[in-house]
C-alpha cells in the first residue's frame, strides 16, 4: 500500500486536471443548499432546480428566505430532486440554526458545520473545501468527503475495507497526503463516474489497472 497509493494518486490526479464540484454555487449558502440536495440525486439535476431566473437561489437569497414560508412550499420547489420533505426539513433546520446562532453566515468550521442539521461530515468537507478553502487547509477537523464514487473506488483500490464513511474517511487520510484532500476527492468522484463504474468498472482502460487488486484486466 505505502509503495502503490502515491503512483496511483500521481496517476488519477493527472489523469483528471479539471476535477472539481460540478454544483454551481455562488456563496457559501448557495453551496451548503447544493450540497444537501445533492444527496441520492444527480448534480445536473440539483443545478437544473438551483438555477437560472426562476430557479431556488434566485428565490432564496438568505438563511432567513428559507424560514419565511411554509416548508411544504420549499419541498414542492426542490421536488425534483427527491426526498424532498426530508431535504426542505434539513434546509429550515441548517437555516434556522445559522440564523440564531451564527448571526445569519454558514459556519467556517467543521466542529461548526457539522452541528447544522442535515450536516454529516461528508457534506461539512464539500461545504468547507469549496467555500473556504483556506480554513480547510488548516482546520485540525477537515478530512476526505466520501460519497458513493469515493467510497467504491477506495475500496476497489485497497485504500480501504471499511463501509462506514467515516471509517473510509480515517483510511483515506493516512493515504492521502494532507494538502490533497480536498482536491483528490473530486479526482475520485470523475474516476467512479467515467472508469471505475458500478456495477461494473472499465478496467480495460483504467491508468492504474496494473496497481489495483480489483482489476479484471
Amino acid at each position: 500500500m505505502e509503495e502503490r497509493a502515491p503512483v496511483v494518486i500521481r496517476r488519477l490526479t493527472k489523469a483528471y486536471p479539471d476535477a472539481r464540484v460540478a454544483l454551481k454555487f455562488s456563496n457559501p449558502l448557495e453551496m451548503l443548499v447544493a450540497t444537501i440536495l445533492s444527496a441520492q440525486c444527480t448534480d445536473e439535476r440539483v443545478n437544473m432546480v438551483t438555477q437560472g431566473p426562476n430557479g431556488l437561489f434566485a428565490t432564496y437569497r438568505t438563511p432567513q428566505d428559507y424560514l419565511n414560508g411554509p416548508e411544504e412550499e420549499l419541498a414542492n420547489d426542490i421536488r425534483p430532486t427527491g426526498f424532498f420533505n426530508n431535504k426542505a426539513r434539513a434546509i429550515r433546520g441548517a437555516s434556522r440554526k445559522i440564523v440564531e446562532e451564527y448571526g445569519g453566515e454558514v459556519p467556517q468550521t467543521m466542529a461548526e458545520l457539522i452541528t447544522l442539521p442535515g450536516v454529516a461530515r461528508k457534506t461539512a468537507n464539500i461545504v468547507q473545501g469549496n467555500s473556504y478553502p483556506e480554513r480547510h487547509r488548516t482546520d485540525p477537523d477537515a478530512g476526505v468527503a466520501v460519497d458513493t464514487h469515493v467510497r467504491r473506488v477506495s475500496q476497489r483500490l485497497g485504500f480501504t475495507s471499511e463501509h462506514d464513511p467515516d471509517k473510509i474517511e480515517r483510511d483515506l487520510m493516512k493515504v492521502i497526503p494532507r494538502d490533497v484532500w480536498f482536491g483528490f476527492t473530486y479526482v475520485l468522484i470523475e474516476h467512479g463516474r467515467q472508469v471505475c463504474k458500478a456495477p461494473v468498472p472499465r478496467c480495460e482502460v483504467c491508468m492504474v489497472n496494473d496497481l489495483c487488486p480489483s482489476s479484471r484486466v
